[in-house]
C-alpha cells in the first residue's frame, strides 16, 4: 500500500459541507492511488466531544458511501502514549512547563481555525528556565523551540495542494519569530495538542498522504519539525480549499444549516452533496 490517507474529524458538532468535501476528496485521492482512508476520532477535547457525535459522524460518511478500515483510532484510547512521548522529549531538554495565560494554553490545545492565529503573539520565554520536575496542575507544556531546531538537520516537505504546490523548507530564524515555543500538552487532565497527537498518530497509522484543509497549512511547519525530533516520517501534504457559506466565511459546526444530516433528513443524495462542494 503506497497511499495511506486520513480523515479526521472531532466529534464535538454535527459534519458539514466543509467536511464532506474532505472526506470525499480523500477518497477520491485513495482511489486514484490504489490506497485507502483511515478514519480517525480525534477526541482528546474531552469537555466537548460526545459519544452521540461520534455516532453521527458515522452515520454521515456511511451515508456518503465511504468506508474505512476497522478498528478506528480514538485518540482518547492512546493518551498514555502521547505522554509517553512527552516524557521522551523532557529527557531531551526540549520540553518546559509554562504557567502563563490559560486561555491561550486552552485555545492552543485545539486545532487551529481559518482566521485564529497560530498564536496570539509569540511567546516570549518567561517560563524556559523552568524544569519539568516543577510541573504544576494546570501548567502548559511547552516546546523549547531553538533547542530543538538544533537537533534537526534542514528540513523540508512536499505540498501538492494547489495554492501551495511545491517543496517547502523550514527556515529555523522563522519558524522561531513566527511559530515560537509551541504548546504540546496540559498538566491537570494529561491533554496533549492537536499538532503533537496528530503526528504520533499518522507515523503509528503508516499515513503516506495528508488531505487537509487550507486553514492547516501554517501548522505543517511545526508538525514536520516534530516529525524530525521523533524521528518519524514526514508525508507529503495536500491542503484543499475550504468550503465557504453565501459571504466567503469558512464553515463551521455551529453553521447547522450546512450540516450534512440535515441534507440527509430533506431528501438529498449522496451525489447532491458532491455536486454542491465541486466533485464529480
Amino acid at each position: 500500500m503506497t497511499f495511506i490517507t486520513r480523515f479526521a474529524p472531532s466529534p464535538t458538532g454535527p459534519l458539514h459541507l466543509g467536511h464532506a468535501y474532505s472526506a470525499l476528496l480523500a477518497q477520491d485521492m485513495a482511489d486514484a492511488e490504489g490506497g485507502q482512508v483511515l478514519l480517525r476520532i480525534e477526541d482528546t477535547d474531552i469537555s466537548r466531544c460526545r459519544p452521540e457525535w461520534e455516532q453521527k459522524i458515522f452515520d454521515d460518511l456511511d451515508w456518503l458511501g465511504l468506508r474505512w478500515p476497522q478498528p478506528v483510532l480514538r485518540q482518547s484510547e492512546h493518551l498514555d502514549h502521547y505522554n509517553q512521548t512527552l516524557m521522551s522529549l523532557a529527557d531531551r531538554e526540549l520540553i518546559y512547563p509554562c504557567s502563563c495565560s490559560r486561555s491561550d494554553i486552552r485555545s492552543a490545545l485545539s486545532a487551529p481555525q481559518e482566521g485564529v492565529p497560530l498564536h496570539s503573539g509569540i511567546y516570549p520565554g518567561s517560563c524556559r528556565h523552568r524544569t519539568l520536575d516543577s510541573l504544576q496542575e494546570g501548567d502548559a507544556i511547552r516546546l523549547n523551540m531553538a533547542r530543538a531546531l538544533q537537533e534537526i538537520n534542514p528540513l523540508q516537505f512536499t505540498e501538492r495542494g494547489a495554492r501551495h504546490s511545491g517543496i517547502h523548507h523550514l527556515a529555523p530564524a522563522r519558524m522561531i519569530a513566527e511559530i515560537g515555543d509551541a504548546i504540546l500538552g496540559r498538566k491537570n487532565i494529561g491533554t496533549v495538542s492537536y499538532v503533537l497527537a496528530s503526528v504520533i498518530d499518522d507515523a503509528a497509522q503508516n499515513v503516506t498522504h495528508i488531505v487537509r484543509g487550507e486553514d492547516l497549512y501554517q501548522i505543517t511547519f511545526l508538525q514536520v519539525l516534530l516529525q524530525a525530533i521523533l524521528e518519524l516520517p514526514t508525508p507529503t501534504y495536500n491542503h484543499h480549499k475550504l468550503i465557504r457559506d453565501d459571504t466567503g466565511k469558512r464553515l463551521a459546526k455551529r453553521d447547522d444549516a450546512r450540516a450534512i444530516c440535515k441534507y440527509r433528513s430533506e431528501g438529498s443524495t449522496a451525489q447532491d452533496i458532491r455536486r454542491m462542494v465541486g466533485l464529480k
